[in-house]
């Protein structure tokens, strides 16, 4: 079993940075792919960013190619999310998620553990 938990949210202005980090226990993450994903209000949750269990791979949506950055710390059995030029429709609560498939995926289904969430809030 793996637990974990996602802090750093908060509320910024349009433009500024936030980093997030997802604390895990329980379990080294270290054998686990993991992913970033985020839910805004009425909309379906959204894969964000996601990295390969040795770090050596690294994948974005869209959306965040060039303003977000996803890395590992195995060592510190720690994912982070570093996020710039942050825009209002970055605004969601945000979630980090471990899987063990053969490959990283952006489908939420695939991912076996999760964590509470944290609020990002941009405003304009």
């Amino acid at each position: 079993q793996v637990q974990l938990v996602e802090s750093g949210g908060g509320l910024v202005q349009s433009g500024g940075s936030l980093r997030l980090s997802c604390a895990a226990s329980g379990r080294t993450l270290s054998t686990y792919h993991m992913g970033w994903f985020r839910q805004a209000p009425g909309k379906e949750r959204e894969f964000v960013a996601g990295i390969r269990w040795s770090g050596s791979s690294t994948y974005y949506a869209d959306s965040a190619k060039g303003r977000f950055t996803i890395s590992r710390d195995n060592a510190k059995n720690t994912v982070y999310l570093q996020m710039s030029s942050l825009k209002p429709e970055d605004t969601a609560v945000y979630y980090c998620a471990a899987e063990r498939g053969v490959v990283v995926t952006t489908k939420p289904r695939n991912y076996d553990y999760w964590g509470q969430g944290t609020q990002v809030t941009v405003s304009s």
